[in-house]
C-alpha cells in the first residue's frame, strides 16, 4: 500500500488559522498586535517573492507588518543601523533579514545585531546556544520547527523513535537534531546525524523509524535506503530540467518520491510538504516573541 501524504498545505493552514485566533485574542486582552518587520537588500526577484509571501501571511493572521527594502549597495553600517532601529521599536517583536546578502555584507554581524527576543529566525548565536542545550523557551529556526509539528499533528510523535536527520546545517540539519533531543512533546527521540561524509549512508537510513532528508540534492535517498514502513520527511527543493513543461523545470525534493512512497508508511511531497510551514512557523515565532515581550513589560 503506498504511503500516506503528509501536507504541509493543510498542516500549515491549519496553524495559520490558530494564529489568527491567538492575534485576535491578544488584540483583545493587550490591546496590540505582533509586529513583524522584514529586511530585503537588493532585488532579487527569489527573495522579492518570498519577502512578498511572508508579508502578505503575516497581514492575514492579523499581524503588524513592516517591509523595508534597501539598494543592492547599501554599506552594511547603514544595514546595522536600520536593525539597531527595529530592535529598539516597541512595535516590531520579530525581524527577519532576508538571506542571502549582497556579498560586500557580512551575514553573521546582520545577524548577531538582531535582538534574540526578536530573531523569529532563530539563527542568532544566542537561540542557537539554548536550542542546544535543550532550552523549550527558545525561538527555534522555522524549517525543524516545522517538521516537528508535521510528525506531531499526523500522529508521528518522534518520542522513542529513531530519527535519522540526512543533512547538517546550521538551518536545518543541526536544529533539527536538537529539537528532536529535547525533552518533552516532540523530543525525546534517539537521533542519528548522517551527511556526506558518512559511511554506508543507505545501512544507516534503513534503520530510521524516521528518515528527515535535507541535503539539496535530487533523488539522494532511494527506496532500497528506506524502512517500510518508515515517516518520510523530504526537506529537498531542487530544480530539475523539464523540457516538456511550460516552466522548463520542475521542483523535486532529496527523495525520491515515486519510488520511495512504494516503502514508507508515511511521506511528505515536493512541492507541498514542509515548504508551506517555514512561514507557517514563523508567523508562529512572531507571536510567541510578542507574547514573551508582554511577560517583560
Amino acid at each position: 500500500m503506498p504511503a500516506q501524504l503528509i501536507s504541509g498545505r493543510d498542516i500549515a493552514a491549519t496553524i495559520r488559522e490558530e494564529i489568527r485566533e491567538r492575534v485576535a485574542a491578544l488584540k483583545e486582552s493587550a490591546g496590540r498586535v505582533p509586529g513583524l518587520a522584514t529586511v530585503l537588500v537588493g532585488d532579487d526577484p527569489a527573495s522579492q517573492l518570498y519577502v512578498g509571501m511572508k508579508k502578505k501571511a503575516a497581514l492575514a493572521a492579523g499581524i503588524h507588518s513592516q517591509q523595508i527594502q534597501l539598494p543592492g549597495d547599501t554599506p552594511q553600517d547603514e544595514l546595522l543601523g536600520v536593525v539597531h532601529g527595529l530592535n529598539a521599536n516597541p512595535e516590531i517583536h520579530g525581524i527577519l533579514v532576508q538571506l542571502p546578502l549582497p556579498d560586500h555584507i557580512d551575514e553573521q554581524a546582520v545577524l548577531v545585531a538582531v535582538d534574540p527576543a526578536k530573531d523569529v529566525d532563530g539563527f542568532h548565536p544566542v537561540n542557537v546556544g539554548k536550542l542546544s542545550t535543550g532550552a523549550l523557551d527558545v525561538l527555534a529556526p522555522c524549517t525543524p520547527w516545522g517538521v516537528v509539528q508535521m510528525l506531531l499533528r499526523t500522529g508521528n510523535d518522534p518520542s522513542g523513535k529513531h530519527v535519522v536527520v540526512v543533512g547538517r546545517s546550521n538551518i536545518v540539519g543541526r536544529p533539527m537534531a536538537s529539537l528532536l533531543l529535547r525533552r518533552g512533546r516532540g523530543g525525546d527521540a534517539t537521533v542519528t546525524v548522517a551527511h556526506s561524509r558518512t559511511p554506508d549512508l543507505p545501512r544507516v537510513t534503513r534503520e530510521a523509524d524516521i528518515l528527515i532528508v535535507a541535503v539539496g540534492r535530487p533523488d539522494t535517498v532511494t527506496a532500497d535506503m528506506v524502512k517500510p514502513g518508515a515517516v518520510v520527511i523530504d526537506v529537498g527543493t531542487n530544480r530539475v530540467d523539464a523540457p516538456d513543461t511550460e516552466r522548463g523545470y520542475r521542483v523535486v525534493g532529496d527523495v525520491d518520491f515515486e519510488a520511495v512512497k512504494e516503502v514508507a508508511g508515511w511521506i511528505t511531497p515536493v512541492p507541498g510538504g514542509v515548504g508551506p510551514m517555514t512561514i507557517a512557523m514563523l508567523l508562529s515565532n512572531t507571536v510567541d516573541a510578542f507574547t514573551a515581550s508582554l511577560d517583560r513589560d
